[in-house]
């Protein structure tokens, strides 16, 4: 499960060794000034947006991975049955961050409180 924190003005988001091998990702540092705006969606899955280009796709299940789209490249983990934070950034390689989460309404919260947005 993907974990987040905020450390020294950034969110840190380290990923699960299996979600950097399916998605072919890295850990995320994300300076709190770019992000400009914090969702919470209940089906995270539903949050996702773009084409997967790489990382795995489980129709219904399970997306990890680069979604992309004109002028997008959003990382995903969100699964099933858990709700997700949508962080929309700026001025950051990501557009946006879509993060499964069972406390994303606190996350919401949280960040929205730290950037200031």
């Amino acid at each position: 499960m993907t974990t987040m924190r905020i450390d020294n003005g950034t969110l840190r988001v380290r990923l699960t060794t299996f979600e950097k091998i399916a998605g072919l990702l890295g850990n995320v540092d994300v300076p709190l000034a770019s992000i400009r705006k914090v969702e919470v969606h209940q089906d995270g899955l539903a949050a996702v947006r773009g084409i997967r280009a790489p990382g795995l796709g489980l129709p219904g299940v399970r997306n990890i991975g680069s979604w992309r789209g004109p002028g997008r490249n959003d990382l995903v983990s969100v699964r099933r049955g858990q709700p997700a934070l949508r962080i929309e950034l700026e001025g950051h390689k990501r557009t946006a961050l879509v993060l499964g989460a069972d406390d994303a309404e606190q996350w919401a919260q949280k960040l929205r409180t730290a950037a200031h947005c």
